[in-house]
């Protein structure tokens, strides 16, 4: 059977709620509709989404911090569309930085929704060769760091697990199949996100800044990943790859 793609909208307002289900089941998705935070764990935990598409300003826990807590969670890989009325380049800044795919800014159009979850599911399914689930197990230990390409998990030398996004493993496997090597920003975001990629000017860098953090890596003195003024970024660390005992 073939499969339709699932979105799960969480908004407190119900209007937006049904026009934006209304128009995606229209267009071939299947839709799941929720008011807050805790309605959303509660299905997430008996049903898988391919995409959740998250309001900002919410009551409770608003999506901000969801966004962040989805990123520590088992569902971490799931793409994140963040809305919101509020239109203030700060707000999209902190999205991406809380692991959130996009941004839309209220009244948007639904046809841009529609268009903006399309092209977010495209990128998480249009990984480069190296970064298939279907490759040998492997380990690629750098540094006090080892990854699991199999279960996407890092861990540190005292066996200490890291949450990833799917965006910050694609980008950690982009350093690490290309090390000591000088990567453009252009390189990286089309590695990482394909050739659909949106250019926001800073997304990059803040996927880059991200990634430091999950490896303790201080901006100001990089040990792991450098960067290279008027060109990019270059990961420093040799790899060591080990074959998985599983």
């Amino acid at each position: 059977m073939e499969h339709t793609d699932h979105v799960l909208i969480v908004d407190d307002d119900s209007e937006i709620r049904w026009l934006i289900a209304d128009y995606l089941k229209k267009n071939g998705l299947r839709t799941t509709e929720v008011a807050d935070g805790r309605q959303m764990w509660a299905f997430l935990e008996k049903t898988p989404v391919d995409v959740i598409v998250l309001d900002i300003m919410m009551p409770g826990d608003d999506g901000l911090t969801l966004c962040r807590e989805l990123r520590s969670s088992r569902h971490k890989a799931t793409p994140i569309l963040l809305v919101t009325a509020r239109s203030e380049d700060t707000d999209r800044i902190v999205g991406l930085e809380m692991g959130a795919d996009d941004y839309l800014v209220k009244p948007f159009v639904a046809r841009e929704l529609l268009a903006r979850i399309k092209t977010v599911l495209r990128r998480t399914r249009m990984m480069p060769p190296s970064l298939r689930t279907t490759e040998p197990a492997r380990l690629l230990a750098f540094g006090v760091w080892v990854l699991d390409t199999t279960a996407r998990s890092l861990m540190d030398s005292d066996g200490v697990m890291v949450a990833l996004s799917g965006a910050e493993y694609r980008l950690l496997r982009v350093f690490l199949d290309h090390p000591q090597h000088v990567l453009t920003r252009d390189q990286l975001l089309n590695q990482t996100q394909g050739r659909d990629a949106d250019l926001f000017e800073r997304s990059i860098d803040l996927l880059v800044s991200r990634l430091r953090q999950r490896l303790n890596d201080d901006a100001r003195e990089p040990f792991y990943i450098k960067t290279v003024r008027s060109e990019g970024y270059v990961f420093t660390m040799s790899v060591e790859l080990r074959e998985s005992k599983i």
